[in-house]
């Protein structure tokens, strides 16, 4: 239910604000956006996995944490961010 090493590194890349960067908010926000999204596909299977789905809501909190972060920081990369992974807000 993890993602592969390809695409993290895949997502470093395309989120990275520079070269070698693995730690900003828009490439942890990215990585657990995909993670997110692989876990709400293993439950259109296995609706009774809660022990899963705590582990989802725990990322959730963790993705909306780095994104007020980010918003209170710098409103302009928030928009980007959001608009760039389809998430709503």
């Amino acid at each position: 239910m993890s993602i592969t090493v390809e695409e993290k590194n895949r997502l470093m890349k395309e989120y990275a604000t520079k070269e070698g960067d693995t730690g900003s908010p828009e490439v942890q926000v990215a990585i657990l956006t995909s993670r997110i999204t692989t876990l709400t596909e293993h439950f259109k299977t296995h609706k009774k996995d809660n022990h899963s789905r705590r582990g989802l809501l725990k990322l959730v909190a963790q993705r909306r944490k780095l994104l007020d972060y980010l918003k209170s920081n710098d409103e302009g990369r928030y928009q980007k961010l959001i608009a760039s992974l389809g998430i709503r807000r």
